[in-house]
């Protein structure tokens, strides 16, 4: 009876039957972890509560405003296509600004000490390890973490797959190109601000310089955060969520991860 209810409600109510508990919804556990020894971390871990040793994860990076509820709501949209997620906390515990002066500054630091940013997500990763008890991970993120997520890349750490939502693109050492193990997949605003015409020709060409196996999706008349909804939707200001990007994206990176953690 219970199949058969399933299919009449995947069949034609196809938006409620994702809402529905016992449905297909995958049961999570969700938990705060502190890690790092130096500086005090804070990350939010969240994965299937059926989850196994070799059910890969996802480190995700946070946007400039630090790890909020909105890299929470990401992460768990990741994780209810059955990944083990660690949102990363490149901050510091406690260090989550509210207005976009100080954001802006503390991105900053992290954005010219491309080292410090690799050590932050090195750490985040290998807390992820830990906390799944397995090997296989994939790195992404958001804006800043986008950024980040390439950085990871760039690193020569041993990931799946490096994505980037509207991330920066810029390449100030494109010699590390040649480091990168991961396939790298970039989802772009076509008339993003944020990322210039010159950072975006050299991050391809650092890409193709190197082999790497990538991808850039440009998605038209889109700009910066379109992943966002607290971004609002006047694309005039530079920044503004689309809902249509979003959704494309997101079912872009799925595909993407799939092919990634496949074994070949």
């Amino acid at each position: 009876m219970k199949s058969f209810l399933k299919v009449l409600i995947t069949r034609f109510f196809p938006v409620l039957f994702i809402a529905i508990p016992g449905f297909g919804a995958i049961p999570l556990t969700k938990k705060t972890v502190e890690y790092g020894t130096a500086t005090k971390l804070e990350g939010y871990f969240v994965g299937p509560k059926a989850a196994k040793k070799n059910t890969p994860g996802i480190v995700l990076i946070h946007n400039w405003m630090g790890l909020s509820e909105e890299t929470k709501s990401q992460a768990d949209r990741f994780a209810s296509l059955g990944y083990n997620v660690f949102a990363a906390d490149i901050y510091g515990k406690g260090v989550r600004p509210t207005e976009a002066k100080t954001a802006g500054e503390t991105a900053t630091i992290y954005k010219t000490d491309r080292k410090l940013f690799r050590e932050r997500i090195t750490l985040a990763m290998d807390e992820l390890r830990k906390l799944q008890g397995g090997d296989e991970i994939a790195v992404a993120g958001y804006c800043f973490g986008g950024t980040g997520a390439i950085e990871a890349a760039r690193s020569g750490a041993k990931i799946k797959a490096a994505i980037s939502f509207h991330g920066g693109l810029d390449s100030p050492s494109p010699a590390d190109g040649k480091n990168i193990t991961a396939k790298v997949l970039a989802l772009h605003g076509a008339i993003d601000p944020h990322v210039s015409a010159t950072d975006l020709a050299a991050f391809e060409k650092e890409m193709q310089d190197s082999k790497v196996d990538y991808q850039l999706v440009k998605y038209g008349g889109v700009v910066h955060s379109f992943t966002d909804k607290s971004a609002g939707t006047d694309i005039s200001k530079g920044a503004a969520y689309n809902a249509v990007a979003d959704q494309r994206s997101f079912a872009t990176a799925e595909d993407f991860l799939k092919d990634a953690f496949a074994k070949k």
